[in-house]
């Protein structure tokens, strides 16, 4: 997979069950830290709040994921908070249900249904970014080659980062990895121009 679905904002939802009142919190997110930073925040914010039960994913491929029930029945409410994530296609993300308890108990099938819901309510809201995986490439060539690069930079959809103009020109740059192939074809006749590919 070469690229990947996250949202661009917190998103909010609610779900409401015989007096229990779920709000469902999402969050973008790109590490652990910044993970466990938002959910001590949300306990001094929600601090009256029966259970902060959540669900996150870090990572291309689902590299890195938890689910916690905080307290709720086993599987009751980290799970089908991690199902809608899931279902979304969705990673670099943490979803937090914060669940204000009514007096009545819903049950397993209940809660489930009921974290799953609140999850889906923020998830269908929030504004959906693809992320692309990248490569840096740098481009090394001569002035005349100038009009040659630009047009390559263009065609490829390739974000500069860096222009070093002197006796020669250095061009660095990121392109989509799904364009490499594609992109390595287009130039390889290109001799006067020295490409340096770095996907670290």
């Amino acid at each position: 997979m070469s690229s990947y679905y996250t949202i661009y904002s917190k998103s909010e939802g609610l779900y409401k069950e015989k007096g229990s009142k779920f709000i469902a919190l999402a969050f973008p997110v790109t590490s652990e830290d910044q993970i466990k930073e938002i959910q001590e925040n949300l306990r001094k914010e929600f601090y009256d709040a029966r259970h902060h039960c959540f669900a996150w994913v870090l990572g291309m491929d689902d590299q890195s994921w938890r689910a916690n029930d905080d307290g709720e029945p086993a599987h009751s409410a980290g799970d089908p908070i991690l199902g809608q994530i899931r279902s979304f296609n969705l990673t670099n993300i943490l979803v937090v249900v914060i669940r204000y308890f009514g007096g009545t108990k819903l049950g397993v099938g209940g809660l489930i249904h009921a974290y799953k819901t609140a999850t889906e309510d923020a998830l269908s809201k929030a504004k959906k970014r693809e992320i692309f995986e990248t490569i840096t490439l740098k481009m090394k060539f001569e002035y005349e080659m100038m009009s040659v690069v630009e047009r390559l930079i263009a065609d490829f959809d390739m974000e500069v980062l860096d222009r070093d103009f002197q006796i020669s020109c250095t061009i660095q740059s990121v392109i989509k990895k799904d364009l490499l192939d594609q992109f390595k074809e287009k130039t390889s006749d290109l001799y006067s121009i020295q490409f340096d590919f770095n996907d670290d």
